[in-house]
């Protein structure tokens, strides 16, 4: 499913919500110009992109400025809502770097972007070593501890390493900059050392980091 460069995309911009290759984001779309883009999508390719606004970033006419990289996600489930509503699920694709927003003619966003950098992303990641599914896992009960989450624990022990990285990355408020860190790490491995740190950073009272 690689994507070429100069594809056009269709882009939600929402802070906080991220989106990543093989993982799943539920959402809710109720603006008139998101309906518009989830009919648009449904109608040609399937295909929404996600990326998250940049806080204080020169913006463009349609709305605020965004940073650079993304994740295209595939519609894997829809529910139309008779009042024009939609709930739907994205199934993430590959991560994209925005070259340049276009001038289009419709109520929502759309990118020019390239892929070629995230080639890995079609490919399933390599498990990771045990000592760091280890601290990955320490590092966790010890936030949900000191921020007073009930986790099942018991779910989170099931997960494979690279949907415990992901789902951590989505689940956790971490603030804007810093999932768009997360998004941007080169590989899951990378990501899962960015995560025990954000984990330890959040568990000491680094109140930067979190939402």
């Amino acid at each position: 499913m690689m994507l070429k460069t100069g594809s056009r995309l269709s882009i939600f911009p929402l802070p906080g919500a991220l989106l990543l290759p093989r993982a799943y984001l539920p959402l809710h779309i109720f603006e008139p110009r998101y309906r518009a883009l989830v009919s648009d999508s449904l109608a040609r390719d399937r295909r929404i992109a996600m990326i998250q606004p940049r806080p204080g970033g020169e913006g463009s006419p349609k709305g605020p400025g965004l940073f650079e990289v993304g994740c295209v996600g595939k519609i894997a489930q829809v529910e139309a809502l008779e009042d024009g509503r939609f709930n739907l699920i994205l199934e993430g694709l590959t991560r994209f770097r925005m070259l340049r927003e276009l001038d289009a003619n419709t109520a929502f966003r759309q990118v020019e972007a390239s892929f070629e950098e995230f080639a890995e992303d079609e490919e399933d990641a390599p498990p990771l070593p045990s000592v760091m599914r280890a601290e990955i896992e320490r590092e966790a009960r010890a936030f949900a501890e000191a921020r007073g989450y009930a986790i099942d624990w018991d779910s989170v022990e099931r997960l494979d390493d690279e949907s415990l990285v992901n789902g951590m990355t989505q689940a956790i408020p971490f603030d804007i900059a810093t999932k768009q860190a997360l998004l941007e790490a080169s590989d899951v491995p990378m990501r899962a050392d960015l995560l025990v740190d954000f984990l330890r950073f959040g568990a000491a009272g680094d109140e930067e980091t979190l939402q």
